[in-house]
């Protein structure tokens, strides 16, 4: 090899090696912001206040609507419980477009309700069987009469009405501090993640060792104690995914269902809506106090199944009583 032909080589091995040992520092650079990025989206203490306010801002009461000649009226409804029967919906929904815009996906933890904004994170409780979920708002529905929320298809395995078709049970809205918690955790997903894929990474080698002499093996993995969750104990409530399928068991207490017609201030308005509809079935009065105002409630029942509550509740709504809806009474 000539003199020349050393140097250029030597040059050009200089180069490259300038080059390489830059992109290195470069790459590292690169990877020290990505990570301090990272880290200063968790640390930064106005950071969650303003995911709060963009997830608050994002919520979507939405506009009166009419549907079958029946007006319904989104709005705030803090506090939420309602009783009443469940349905649910999968094909051919199935990839379509939601109220809200997002995509139906019938294995997620979704539901559709009438009136609450959405997304609204509501509490499902079976009140057959005892087993509750967490489910989000995102659609409207369902508009058959005498149905309080059309669950997804998975929602309602979980649940254990697919093969019924509908259950008694009672949703309850969670407060607005849990409903951020947990969208929290869903918007705090993607800087972890980027934070991890940022880490440089290296090989790592594993062998298995052999357990210590007279120690017993178990044939078995070990299984994680049944109904223990994890819970945050500033807040008391279950930290777990958005989407967590996680089922909630409680005891069973005897329901009953009922066709409520009206309610009223005026006793006497009640009573006459009783006469009236004492031709249909068995019809009563019901007083309750509700933040110190009593009401008249005048209901139909208790109803055996539902296929005598939805006749019933349907021969109400033909008569013009369409407020008329079936609700669930639990000792």
């Amino acid at each position: 090899m000539s003199s020349i032909t050393k140097h250029l080589f030597s040059k050009k091995s200089l180069t490259a090696s300038i080059l390489v040992a830059g992109g290195l520092v470069l790459g590292g650079c690169a990877e020290m912001s990505l990570l301090g990025h990272a880290a200063s989206e968790l640390s930064d203490p106005k950071a969650e206040e303003k995911k709060v306010a963009s997830i608050r801002a994002n919520r979507k009461v939405g506009k009166p609507y009419k549907i079958d000649g029946i007006w319904y009226y989104p709005k705030e409804q803090p506090g939420y419980v309602e009783t009443g029967l469940a349905s649910w919906y999968g094909d051919p929904f199935h990839g379509r477009k939601t109220a809200n815009g997002e995509t139906y996906n019938m294995n997620l933890m979704t539901a559709a309700h009438k009136t609450l904004p959405m997304p609204t994170e509501v509490r499902v409780t079976n009140l057959e069987n005892g087993r509750s979920i967490v489910v989000t708002i995102n659609d409207r529905g369902p508009f058959v009469h005498g149905r309080i929320i059309d669950l997804s298809r998975r929602a309602a395995q979980l649940l254990g009405i697919i093969q019924k078709g509908t259950a008694k049970v009672r949703v309850e809205a969670l407060d607005s501090d849990q409903q951020d918690i947990r969208y929290l955790a869903k918007a705090n997903t993607a800087p972890e993640e980027r934070k991890v894929a940022a880490a440089p990474q290296t090989n790592v080698n594993s062998t298995s060792l052999e357990p210590p002499k007279q120690a017993k093996v178990s044939e078995k993995p070990l299984a994680a104690p049944t109904g223990a969750q994890p819970v945050d104990n500033k807040i008391g409530v279950e930290a777990r995914p958005l989407n967590s399928e996680n089922v909630v068991t409680s005891a069973v207490s005897p329901s009953e269902m009922y066709i409520q017609a009206g309610a009223f201030i005026d006793f006497d308005n009640a009573n006459r809506l009783t006469a009236r509809l004492s031709p249909l079935g068995p019809a009563k009065v019901y007083q309750v106090l509700i933040n110190g105002q009593d009401f008249y409630r005048v209901r139909l029942g208790p109803l055996q199944s539902v296929e005598e509550a939805d006749m019933l509740l349907a021969k109400l709504i033909n008569n013009g009583h369409t407020e008329a809806r079936i609700i669930v009474e639990q000792d």
